[in-house]
């Protein structure tokens, strides 16, 4: 399984085609692949933001109403203590980043999946914590 980060679906669902260049179209086709083989994954806090700022309410509703086709896994306590703790480690060695970035780090960790992200914090987390980035060519 497969954790996709926000910037991943954002580029998916946002972006067409030309608009692309060839690396976010590399990151668009993982994307597709890991839905198609069933293994995308998505967490609340990344629902969230991909619905934030949608002003249109046809627009957020067919959105929201897509998104729904991706069961989320249920967070535990242990996974935000884990988040924050990955974050004080980070942290510790000179790495700061966002509080969903970490939830993303803890669950993924904790369930042995990847990390499909655009993101390139998550590769100094990955310097650091035991985190798996999905690679995409």
């Amino acid at each position: 399984m497969v954790l996709v980060d926000t910037p991943v679906w954002s580029l998916a669902l946002r972006r067409k085609g030309n608009k692309r260049s060839p690396k976010e179209e590399k990151f668009s086709e993982a994307l597709r692949d890991l839905i198609r083989e069933g293994r995308a994954q998505m967490i609340g806090s990344v629902r969230q933001e991909l619905l934030s700022g949608i002003r249109e309410v046809q627009q957020f509703n067919r959105l929201r109403d897509g998104l729904r086709a991706f069961e989320e896994p249920t967070l535990q306590a242990k996974d935000y203590e884990d988040a924050a703790a990955m974050s004080n480690q980070c942290r510790a060695q000179g790495i700061a980043g966002s509080s969903i970035d970490f939830l993303i780090c803890a669950v993924a960790h904790s369930r042995r999946w990847q990390i499909l992200t655009t993101d390139g914090d998550f590769g100094h987390y990955a310097k650091i914590l035991p985190v798996k980035l999905y690679p995409v060519p």
